[in-house]
């Protein structure tokens, strides 16, 4: 039974309710999104207290849109509660919560380590570290993926891209999945606290190394981060502490999802798993399909810095908050034939699964290459690779990834 067959779910005139905790909406929410994009676009989810949008066009269209932003009016903030004190220090000073000019200043230090032609130079040492990883657990015969592959590729390449110890790694991940948790719907004062006291040490930790990178500058990217700070007013301490948790979290978080999402999705599809890697185009293609099939994101926000019409007949006052939902719009049947087929091969490729306009992924060229490295590999070297067991996903909306991967071979 879909989440739209159950109690959980009703929708009249454009008002949704929709726990995003139902289990047959964690598992399913593709069944959800069909039903809207039938219905209506544009819905107030009244779980959420927002207007969101389902469509394509609609969904990218706000991406782009300037009168729409990530940084709250008039110098806001979403956690000005006591106990939120070093949570809030990260997020204001954030890239992903700013606008221009900041943002512009901000974006512009970072983005040169970012760019394809920069990140295809580590092609190899992703596939080395790919092979290193699978001869660790071959021979066992079964492994759950998640943290045996999809863990600890991305968080490898993103420590040694920074230059911060990787057998830090597991302690990187803790923090950062207790500050992610912020973002989820229904957060708890306990998960509050956890979030802030990850902050408060990951912000220590970032310090500290920054300090080394002083003493002992190095060819990565905190050491250019604190030749900038060094040069005068281009990033101040907080700006730097906070770009490097920001780099660090969105380097690993989407992109461990993304592969374990990804993997489920190509062993789905029956057959030889090596044939969507049959030549690097090919290879490109699937990754790109498995980015706009099952994302890894699929609630994003935005403010309204005036009156704006999002959606027709939807029109937000000023400081109001839109829900864009990536997810959906990628299975928008206005927009892709056969949405919810898996055909890398398809005319209408495209997708918003790292957004779009000034706060397009930064580190998409990565999380790319990231994808079409690990996924090429481990179907080469594991062709027999199969489910142990149905894939389940986390009640974790609106991050979208698998509780576990457990495979054999």
């Amino acid at each position: 039974m879909s989440i739209a067959d159950t109690p959980s779910f009703s929708l009249r005139d454009r008002h949704l309710r929709l726990d995003p905790h139902a289990e047959a909406f964690v598992q399913d929410p593709y069944a959800a999104y069909a039903r809207l994009h039938e219905a209506a676009r544009a819905v107030y989810w009244e779980d959420y207290g927002m207007w969101c949008l389902a469509g394509f066009e609609e969904v990218n269209r706000a991406l782009r849109d300037r009168r729409l932003g990530r940084q709250l009016p008039a110098g806001g903030t979403l956690y000005d509660a006591p106990h939120l004190k070093d949570f809030a220090a990260v997020e204001a000073n954030s890239m992903l919560e700013l606008e221009p000019p900041a943002h512009t200043r901000l974006r512009t230090l970072v983005n040169r380590a970012f760019v394809s032609r920069q990140v295809e130079r580590l092609r190899p040492r992703i596939a080395a570290l790919c092979h290193r990883l699978i001869d660790g657990f071959e021979a066992d015969g079964e492994a759950d993926l998640l943290p045996a592959y999809a863990t600890p590729v991305p968080i490898t390449i993103i420590a040694e891209m920074l230059g911060v110890p990787v057998e830090m790694g597991p302690q990187l991940l803790e923090w950062s999945h207790r500050m992610v948790a912020m973002y989820m719907h229904g957060r708890t004062r306990a998960v509050e606290e956890a979030a802030n006291e990850a902050a408060r040490a990951f912000a220590a930790f970032i310090r500290d190394c920054a300090a080394e990178r002083r003493a002992r500058p190095g060819d990565d990217l905190l050491s250019l981060l604190v030749a900038a700070r060094e040069s005068g007013d281009r990033l101040t301490e907080d700006e730097l502490v906070s770009s490097t948790i920001l780099l660090l979290n969105a380097g690993h978080e989407a992109t461990v999802h993304q592969l374990g999402n990804a993997v489920a999705t190509l062993l789905a599809q029956g057959g030889d798993p090596r044939r969507f890697f049959s030549t690097p185009q090919a290879t490109a293609a699937t990754v790109e399909e498995c980015l706009r099939f099952d994302p890894p994101l699929h609630m994003f926000t935005r403010h309204a810095y005036e009156a704006v019409e999002v959606a027709e007949g939807v029109r937000l006052k000023p400081g109001e908050t839109v829900g864009l939902m990536l997810g959906a719009a990628n299975c928008d049947p206005r927009a892709f034939e056969q949405p919810r087929a898996f055909l890398p091969a398809r005319g209408d490729q495209k997708n918003v699964s790292f957004g779009a306009g000034i706060h397009f992924c930064i580190g998409a060229p990565l999380a790319r290459l990231e994808l079409q490295v690990a996924l090429d590999v481990l179907f080469a070297r594991l062709p027999a690779l199969r489910l142990a067991e149905a894939p389940r996903y986390r009640d974790t909306y609106h991050f979208h990834g698998l509780e576990r991967l457990l495979c054999r071979w």
